[in-house]
Protein backbone atom coordinates (compact mmCIF):
# COMPACT_ATOMS: atom_id res chain seq x y z
CA UNK A 1 0.00 0.00 0.00
CA UNK A 2 0.88 3.73 -0.25
CA UNK A 3 2.97 5.21 1.84
CA UNK A 4 0.70 8.15 3.49
CA UNK A 5 1.72 11.71 5.12
CA UNK A 6 1.48 10.06 8.78
CA UNK A 7 4.02 8.91 11.43
CA UNK A 8 5.07 5.50 10.40
CA UNK A 9 2.92 2.54 11.57
CA UNK A 10 2.50 -1.41 11.09
CA UNK A 11 -0.53 -2.03 11.05
CA UNK A 12 -1.73 -6.12 11.74
CA UNK A 13 -2.80 -7.59 8.19
CA UNK A 14 -3.76 -10.69 7.48
CA UNK A 15 -4.80 -12.88 4.08
CA UNK A 16 -7.55 -14.71 3.28
CA UNK A 17 -9.81 -14.70 -0.12
CA UNK A 18 -8.76 -11.02 0.27
CA UNK A 19 -6.69 -8.69 2.39
CA UNK A 20 -7.81 -7.24 5.75
CA UNK A 21 -6.16 -4.49 8.21
CA UNK A 22 -6.80 -5.04 12.09
CA UNK A 23 -9.11 -1.88 13.31
CA UNK A 24 -7.67 -1.51 16.80
CA UNK A 25 -11.22 0.54 17.30
CA UNK A 26 -13.71 -2.38 16.70
CA UNK A 27 -11.06 -4.97 17.59
CA UNK A 28 -11.65 -6.85 14.26
CA UNK A 29 -10.13 -7.40 10.64
CA UNK A 30 -11.81 -5.79 8.45
CA UNK A 31 -11.03 -5.55 4.18
CA UNK A 32 -8.29 -3.49 3.02
CA UNK A 33 -9.16 -0.70 1.29
CA UNK A 34 -7.51 2.62 0.51
CA UNK A 35 -9.47 4.29 2.14
CA UNK A 36 -9.60 1.77 5.26
CA UNK A 37 -6.04 1.90 4.99
CA UNK A 38 -6.52 5.90 5.39
CA UNK A 39 -8.01 5.36 8.52
CA UNK A 40 -5.74 2.81 10.47
CA UNK A 41 -3.25 5.06 9.78
CA UNK A 42 -4.79 7.81 11.10
CA UNK A 43 -6.47 6.47 14.11
CA UNK A 44 -3.01 5.68 14.82
CA UNK A 45 -1.77 8.79 14.76
CA UNK A 46 -4.30 10.35 16.42
CA UNK A 47 -3.94 7.86 19.38
CA UNK A 48 -0.03 7.70 19.40
CA UNK A 49 0.94 11.28 18.60
CA UNK A 50 -2.01 13.38 19.54
CA UNK A 51 -3.04 11.33 22.55
CA UNK A 52 -7.20 10.94 21.71
CA UNK A 53 -8.19 8.26 24.03
CA UNK A 54 -9.38 5.21 21.90
CA UNK A 55 -12.31 4.40 24.13
CA UNK A 56 -13.65 7.82 23.35
CA UNK A 57 -13.68 7.25 19.39
CA UNK A 58 -15.98 5.30 17.29
CA UNK A 59 -15.73 3.86 13.89
CA UNK A 60 -18.55 4.18 11.16
CA UNK A 61 -20.87 5.60 13.24
CA UNK A 62 -24.56 5.18 12.24
CA UNK A 63 -26.44 8.36 11.68
CA UNK A 64 -30.04 9.24 10.24
CA UNK A 65 -30.17 12.33 7.84
CA UNK A 66 -33.42 13.11 6.13
CA UNK A 67 -34.82 9.69 7.07
CA UNK A 68 -31.74 8.14 5.35
CA UNK A 69 -28.98 6.18 7.03
CA UNK A 70 -25.50 7.59 6.69
CA UNK A 71 -22.11 6.57 8.61
CA UNK A 72 -19.65 8.80 9.93
CA UNK A 73 -16.36 7.25 9.11
CA UNK A 74 -15.01 8.09 12.69
CA UNK A 75 -16.42 10.65 15.61
CA UNK A 76 -14.54 11.33 18.67
CA UNK A 77 -16.60 12.20 21.47
CA UNK A 78 -15.45 14.35 24.69
CA UNK A 79 -15.01 12.65 28.29
CA UNK A 80 -19.10 12.91 28.63
CA UNK A 81 -19.51 10.94 25.62
CA UNK A 82 -20.89 14.19 23.51
CA UNK A 83 -19.51 13.92 20.07
CA UNK A 84 -16.94 16.43 19.53
CA UNK A 85 -15.24 15.57 15.96
CA UNK A 86 -16.18 14.16 13.03
CA UNK A 87 -13.23 12.50 10.52
CA UNK A 88 -14.04 11.66 7.39
CA UNK A 89 -11.36 9.77 5.12
CA UNK A 90 -10.54 9.24 1.62
CA UNK A 91 -8.68 7.08 -0.40
CA UNK A 92 -5.17 8.84 -1.06
CA UNK A 93 -6.18 8.89 -4.77
CA UNK A 94 -9.30 11.23 -4.10
CA UNK A 95 -9.01 14.77 -4.16
CA UNK A 96 -10.42 16.77 -1.01
CA UNK A 97 -13.21 19.19 -3.09
CA UNK A 98 -15.80 20.98 -1.88
CA UNK A 99 -17.96 18.11 -2.20
CA UNK A 100 -16.14 16.29 0.72
CA UNK A 101 -16.57 18.82 2.88
CA UNK A 102 -20.43 19.47 2.11
CA UNK A 103 -20.23 15.26 2.88
CA UNK A 104 -18.78 15.89 5.91
CA UNK A 105 -21.00 19.30 6.84
CA UNK A 106 -24.20 17.20 6.00
CA UNK A 107 -22.97 14.49 8.79
CA UNK A 108 -22.49 17.12 10.90
CA UNK A 109 -26.29 19.00 11.18
CA UNK A 110 -27.11 15.76 12.91
CA UNK A 111 -23.70 15.53 15.50
CA UNK A 112 -23.04 19.50 15.84
CA UNK A 113 -19.40 18.97 16.98
CA UNK A 114 -17.01 21.30 17.34
CA UNK A 115 -14.32 19.73 14.83
CA UNK A 116 -14.29 18.60 11.61
CA UNK A 117 -11.05 16.67 9.79
CA UNK A 118 -10.71 15.38 6.59
CA UNK A 119 -8.53 13.26 5.78
CA UNK A 120 -6.96 11.52 2.24
CA UNK A 121 -4.18 10.34 4.25
CA UNK A 122 -1.52 12.72 2.13
CA UNK A 123 -3.55 16.28 3.01
CA UNK A 124 -5.55 16.84 6.68
CA UNK A 125 -7.95 19.87 7.06
CA UNK A 126 -9.46 20.62 10.24
CA UNK A 127 -11.74 23.68 10.78
CA UNK A 128 -13.54 24.67 14.24
CA UNK A 129 -16.87 25.52 13.97
CA UNK A 130 -18.21 28.38 16.23
CA UNK A 131 -21.86 28.31 16.59
CA UNK A 132 -22.23 31.21 18.29
CA UNK A 133 -20.96 33.33 15.59
CA UNK A 134 -22.05 30.95 13.09
CA UNK A 135 -18.38 30.64 11.16
CA UNK A 136 -15.77 28.70 11.33
CA UNK A 137 -11.72 28.54 11.29
CA UNK A 138 -9.20 26.24 9.25
CA UNK A 139 -6.35 24.86 11.72
CA UNK A 140 -3.04 24.68 11.05
CA UNK A 141 -2.48 21.29 12.51
CA UNK A 142 -4.65 19.00 14.15
CA UNK A 143 -5.09 19.17 18.17
CA UNK A 144 -4.29 17.53 21.03
CA UNK A 145 -7.06 15.76 22.72
CA UNK A 146 -6.43 17.64 25.45
CA UNK A 147 -6.82 20.72 23.31
CA UNK A 148 -10.06 20.02 21.91
CA UNK A 149 -11.42 19.39 25.53
CA UNK A 150 -9.90 22.85 27.07
CA UNK A 151 -11.75 24.38 24.48
CA UNK A 152 -15.18 23.55 25.08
Amino acid sequence: MLELNLPPYTPKIKKNDKLYIWDQIRSKYVALTPEEWVRQHFINYLITEKQYPPSLIANETQISLNTQRKRCDSVIYDNKLNPLVIVEYKSPDVKITQEVFDQIARYNIVLRVKYLIISNGMEHYCCCIDYDNLSFEYLSEIPLYTALENSL
